[in-house]
């Protein structure tokens, strides 16, 4: 009798029936077993079996309205409070919807074939199939330029810095409404989460900061800053342990974070091999230019992914509104809360840190000419 191939040592598909009260880490460890859903399930036990453990540290990139579609306070608050996402890089509107929740603003459920020509005449505004009223866009930027009159923000800071002074405002209104945690920033803050912002001009936040300084006031953001601190987190995580992404979308987000480790070997020098964990959700495509740059072994080129540990990297071409709340609902399940890093208290440590790396390592090659 011939050998049994090695290819055939895999579990056997043969699920039993789906039972009525069936929970969603079961239906993923049971039933997830081929196609988009197989790589669900290797994601979700990547996820918790490996980048969740105590010496990794999990940056999470946020791109798409993911927001005002409830996942800011459905996934991403409860997975900030179980310790699972340590920094957050995210689309400038993201952030500002997510303002919405924490002042009290109402956001509705509604139909994505709507006349958009009927919206305008009666004051709504939508994205895709969620509705709400203008002056939810009008109230939200007079909340943010009243802010940005404070003293505090008089200055030039790194978009983490800046978040977190937001996160303190938003908290307190949370708070004063009796809302509960059901802002991502709110959170952010009262957790210790940096939150970077790779475009700051790109949004109504950057639009009314923008605004401000046509007075004379308001932030400067520093984005070189946000550079340095986001690759001195990941050079940090990879001398005390390994780093993990776990990339929800695309864009801007997903290349700020992965652009952290050629900033730290191609840029400054430093000796690094890359990302050790990879975790993306997405729909676009690398032939169409979508995904260029960002597939587990094409980012391998870059040095932006470990080639050692490229079979720990896992890409599932979903909806992030569709495996979000699937991945969470695992993570609470199969996962025990992780002690906080509270890594925003940490950036100036960190931060000097990779500047002595890399004065030391300028020194050296200056000796050497």
């Amino acid at each position: 009798m011939a050998k049994t191939s090695k290819f055939l040592t895999g579990a056997r598909i043969l699920p039993p029936p789906i039972a009525a009260g069936a929970k969603a880490a079961d239906l993923i460890d049971t039933f997830f077993l081929a196609y988009n859903a197989g790589r669900l399930r290797e994601g979700a036990r990547l996820l918790t079996q490996k980048m969740l453990l105590p010496d990794v540290t999990v940056g999470v990139s946020l791109t798409g309205a993911l927001t005002p579609a409830g996942l800011g306070a459905s996934c991403i608050v409860p997975l900030i409070k179980a310790g699972a996402f340590d920094w957050i890089i995210s689309t400038g509107a993201n952030l500002y919807h997510d303002a919405h929740f924490a002042l009290g603003m109402r956001l509705h459920a509604g139909s994505p074939f709507t006349d958009d020509r009927v919206l305008r005449d009666e004051g709504v505004v939508r994205i895709y199939d969620i509705l709400f009223s203008y002056d939810v866009l009008l109230d939200t930027d007079t909340f943010f330029r009243k802010v940005l009159e404070a003293d505090e923000f008089q200055t030039e800071m790194g978009t983490a810095e800046f978040h977190y002074r937001m996160g303190r405002y938003l908290a307190e209104r949370e708070k004063a409404l009796g809302l509960g945690e059901v802002s991502v920033l709110a959170a952010a803050y009262r957790y210790g989460v940096p939150v970077y912002t790779s475009s700051p001009g790109d949004s109504s936040i950057g639009m009314n900061v923008a605004a401000m300084a046509l007075k004379g006031k308001g932030v400067k953001i520093d984005v070189s800053r946000d550079v340095n601190e986001t690759a001195a987190i990941v050079y940090a995580a990879k001398k005390k342990g390994k780093s993990a992404v776990f990339i929800l979308g695309g864009g801007s987000p997903k290349n700020f974070m992965l652009q952290t480790e050629p900033q730290i070997q191609e840029v400054l020098g430093l000796d690094e091999k890359g990302h050790d964990y990879f975790l993306q959700v997405t729909d676009a495509r690398p032939d169409t230019g979508g995904l260029s740059g960002a597939t587990p072994s094409e980012a391998v080129s870059w040095g932006k992914v470990d080639p050692d540990n490229l079979p720990d990297a896992v890409v599932c071409y979903l909806d992030t509104t569709i495996a979000l709340p699937l991945l969470t609902a695992y993570v609470l399940t199969r996962s025990k809360k992780r002690p906080l890093k509270r890594l925003y208290d940490q950036r100036e440590t960190l931060l000097a840190s990779l500047t002595k790396a890399y004065l030391d390592r300028e020194k050296k090659r200056a000796k050497k000419k």
